[in-house]
């Protein structure tokens, strides 16, 4: 049932494998990884430090046993590079950016944010990353995509769709403290992976954000777009950091975004539809 909808995707048959596998468990991915010449870790659990770091290493140390592998790109998080006190208005944030490990801990954010754990996890997970790949001479590039919006595959919504669905029936709750947010249509992100694992000359780490805005900007679009929709107005102001992104690293290699638009039309399409 957890994977029923990746089955019905075209080629499934013909192509995909199924292997089980547990992040806390080493070794686990040796099967899944085993022959590969390149490896995706694109996910893990949302709010859990242990599973996301420890994970990620666990299956790093199945990579490192592979003699096949060219390259390992990692699913990281605009979150590890945003959530800092010493943001600069005129200073996009780049890849050279990390978040503050001390404010993703400190209780004020972690209960402000409601989304608990996620950025000191993925901050963590990442770190931990490039300390075992350069100690084990792995080819690791991170894609560090930011608020993620589109066409959802699974029948269950994840956090991120869950959160926009409510926005479109007129709830301010969830989107109340993203306040000022990044945004990259879903099928962009997955572009940027296969470009970063088969262009020879990317390294290191890759933001991946078409607009950056603020959520009184966000409905402004929406509401025009979609005035059936009981869009919200507007929301309370908050005390927010101006920001934005500098993803010229990612362009540089030929990248073209697609605007909110487009990915706020597929995702509300795929909304209906489902």
């Amino acid at each position: 049932k957890k994977v029923a909808h990746l089955w019905r995707l075209e080629g499934a048959k013909e192509r995909l494998k199924s292997v089980r596998a547990d992040l806390l468990e080493e070794g686990s991915f040796d099967d899944a990884i085993m022959g590969c010449q390149g490896v995706f870790h694109t996910a893990s659990p949302e709010e859990i430090v242990e599973p996301a770091v420890k994970g990620t290493v666990n299956v790093l140390g199945s990579c490192k046993k592979n003699p096949s592998l060219r390259r390992v790109v990692l699913t990281s998080s605009s979150s590890a590079v945003r959530v800092k006190h010493d943001i600069h208005s005129n200073t996009p944030l780049d890849d050279s950016s990390w978040s503050s490990l001390q404010l993703c801990r400190s209780l004020e954010f972690l209960v402000e944010r409601g989304k608990l754990w996620y950025a000191l996890a993925k901050t963590l997970a990442e770190k931990a990353a490039w300390e075992f790949c350069t100690e084990n001479k792995i080819d690791l590039v991170t894609v560090l995509p930011a608020f993620v919006v589109g066409p959802s595959l699974p029948p269950d919504l994840c956090s991120t769709a869950s959160d926009v669905l409510a926005l479109l029936k007129g709830e301010t709750e969830l989107f109340q403290w993203n306040g000022r947010m990044g945004y990259i249509h879903i099928d962009d992100v997955a572009l940027c992976h296969i470009l970063v694992y088969e262009h020879e000359g990317a390294s290191g780490r890759y933001l991946c954000s078409s607009t950056v805005i603020d959520n009184d900007e966000l409905v402004s679009i929406l509401s025009a777009r979609y005035p059936s929709l009981p869009v919200p107005k507007g929301f309370a102001k908050l005390d927010r950091t101006y920001y934005e992104f500098n993803t010229s690293k990612l362009t540089s290699l030929g990248f073209k975004f697609r605007p909110i638009e487009e990915m706020f039309d597929d995702c509300i399409k795929a909304l209906v539809e489902q």
